[in-house]
């Protein structure tokens, strides 16, 4: 009987002390943020081959014989691309990308992929900042023509990026279809608090 009566009084011992010490937020009236918008201009260097490269292969499907096979689809790269103020390669270095991509094109003559990556800032203003893009790279012959302008999306940041949500518009500077070798020029407006 003793038995009995200890898990009933248990029970209501456990449910009686919850509220008490069961709280795991707190009640805090929100203040009026004012969201600022920062636009950015920087090139982007992805270099797959030679000495120090900068994306490598990490996975690819058992239909895709090498890095620059026919058809890349379904290979995963890791990617820490320097930034740079100019297009150059040589200029001053501002941060880089870490992150990865899929290639996703059937068709070799053509490079399309699913990016996701962390831009963070080393230098400057911005130092320890960073903005997060994950987004579709839409279909683009390995060497694009000049002028061509596509869009990726800014998902968020950190730092002076806090909350970050925006785009960064992409022209592609130089490009080697033999090499894989890559230099983008980004303009990138970001809306943060």
């Amino acid at each position: 009987m003793k038995k009995q009566a200890t898990f009933p009084w248990g029970m209501i011992f456990c449910l009686a002390i919850a509220p008490v010490y069961g709280q795991y937020y707190e009640n805090v009236k929100p203040h009026a943020m004012v969201e600022k918008v920062t636009r950015l201009h920087f090139f982007y260097h992805d270099i797959p081959v030679g000495n120090n490269p900068t994306t490598v292969l990490i996975a690819q499907a058992n239909i895709t014989d090498n890095f620059f096979s026919p058809s890349p689809y379904g290979s995963l790269y890791a990617m820490n691309d320097p930034l740079t103020v100019g297009p150059d390669l040589t200029s001053t270095v501002i941060g880089n990308a870490q992150g990865m991509y899929i290639a996703l094109s059937h068709d070799p003559a053509k490079f399309t992929a699913v990016f996701y990556a962390d831009f963070g800032f080393t230098t400057g203003r911005f130092n320890g900042s960073s903005f997060s893009l994950f987004s579709r790279y839409p279909p683009t012959d390995y060497v694009p023509s000049p002028g061509t302008i596509r869009e990726m999306a800014i998902v968020g940041g950190r730092g002076a990026f806090r909350m970050a949500k925006g785009f960064a518009l992409l022209r592609a500077t130089s490009s080697n279809a033999t090499t894989g070798n890559a230099s983008l020029e980004f303009n990138v407006t970001l809306y943060h608090y």
